[in-house]
């Protein structure tokens, strides 16, 4: 396997064979992080290819300061959100303050759950409530850049944010397999 310094002098190069490495070395890793955003495979493939056609388009701008995964990841991250704001899917959607009689409190947390069944709860969200999770829980940006990153206001996101918790936790509390909160013994998620 061909070094990160390789692949991409070879991607600047335009070297078809180097760049099909890099797209199978990465491909299903990014795919992974693609879906977490789009709900349809399909799209997501779409997604993926686009973000890939940038990658190629861009490498001359990666400078080896951080790990090249993770600039290929912020450039699939980058291209489904945008994919995302073409929807508007937060149009319509009320501010935090007007739903904070209606919102789970902060310390509230969910249950562990096994990763897969978690990300498919996920998946299950609307796709405004979706995008903001997964910039806030498992990417780790907070609510200001979120709210740039998608040409929204800090508020939208909180409430997209709290919105997508509160029905994370009504789906595993609806969930048959939980007995008060925890997942049944003996019972797969």
């Amino acid at each position: 396997m061909q070094d990160e310094y390789e692949l991409v002098e070879g991607c600047r190069r335009q070297d078809r064979i180097v760049q099909r490495q890099l797209y199978e070395r990465f491909a299903g890793k990014l795919f992974v992080v693609c879906k977490r955003y789009i709900r349809d495979p399909e799209e997501a493939e779409d997604i993926l290819q686009d973000a890939f056609v940038k990658i190629y388009r861009h490498i001359d701008s990666f400078r080896f300061e951080c790990p090249l995964e993770a600039w290929l990841k912020r450039i699939v991250i980058n291209t489904a959100l945008k994919a995302i704001r073409k929807q508007k899917p937060w149009e319509n959607t009320a501010d935090v303050q007007e739903l904070a009689p209606t919102l789970p409190q902060a310390d509230e947390s969910l249950p562990a759950l096994n990763y897969q069944y978690l990300l498919q709860l996920i998946q299950e969200l609307p796709p405004g409530c979706r995008a903001v999770f997964n910039l806030y829980a498992i990417e780790g940006y907070n609510h200001p850049e979120i709210a740039e990153m998608l040409d929204i206001a800090e508020g939208t996101s909180k409430s997209q944010y709290s919105r997508a918790r509160g029905l994370l936790q009504q789906k595993i509390q609806a969930d048959k397999r939980f007995a008060d909160g925890h997942p049944a013994q003996g019972r797969p998620l």
